[in-house]
């Protein structure tokens, strides 16, 4: 059997940390606050992105003028930047090495569909992603099925086992979708939140970048002659 390989995009594959804390700086910025660093940001950051600017300070009819217009200031603000974005180290060999030993890879985002695709374009590697789970729209983006929902119901359709799924992510958020699917979780340094959150919520394994994780596949029983 082959593995399934899950990865979050934000943060995960696409290397854009840097992208949302500019944003969220020019956010904080508009409304008048104080703007953040990195550590700061890494140990607020939280999803849906509302959690994040409450903790940093703004107010409730702030945070509701920011969700305006399917939150055009925020797009408007962080799409220019993620078109200057990278992958992750590592990233794009795991995802070559998985497309040629017939896995598949999946995205699980809290991102909006088209715009993803287009960056999986920008890339060059739309053609390893199998699907992309994500919002439809600007209007449905963090109100609609959750992502752990989302991943339940694609995984009962495609009767695709916990057992052989691996979720790669940033952020907490995973290795509990992981926990409530029976999956292996496995959390990724670097990215949205600081890595003693990470480790906090105690995935199987946790790695600096996408190289660490061809030896945890290994172990696994997968990717033996790679």
């Amino acid at each position: 059997m082959k593995p399934v390989l899950v990865f979050d995009w934000n943060g995960t594959l696409l290397d854009d940390s840097y992208a949302l804390l500019q944003t969220t700086n020019a956010i904080l910025t508009h409304f008048g606050h104080a703007t953040i660093d990195m550590n700061t940001f890494r140990e607020h950051c939280d999803v849906p992105l509302s959690l994040l600017y409450r903790r940093l300070g703004m107010s409730e009819d702030e945070v509701t003028a920011l969700d305006r217009d399917g939150n055009a200031l925020f797009h408007d603000i962080y799409e220019p930047l993620a078109d200057n974005s990278d992958l992750r180290e590592g990233a794009r060999r795991v995802l070559e090495l998985a497309h040629q030993e017939a896995a598949s890879s999946i995205i699980v985002s809290n991102h909006i569909v088209d715009p993803l695709r287009s960056q999986l374009r920008r890339l060059g590697i739309d053609d390893y992603i199998n699907d992309v789970l994500a919002f439809e729209n600007r209007t449905t983006q963090y109100k609609s099925m959750s992502k752990g929902e989302r991943l339940r119901l694609y995984m009962q359709k495609n009767n695709l086992k916990p057992a052989s799924t691996f979720i790669i992510g940033d952020m907490p958020v995973e290795t509990d979708i992981a926990r409530n699917l029976g999956l292996v979780s496995i959390s990724i340094t670097g990215g949205f939140v600081s890595e003693s959150r990470l480790r906090a919520a105690s995935p199987d394994y946790t790695i600096n970048n996408h190289h660490e994780l061809l030896p945890i596949l290994q172990r696994h029983g997968y990717f033996r002659n790679a």
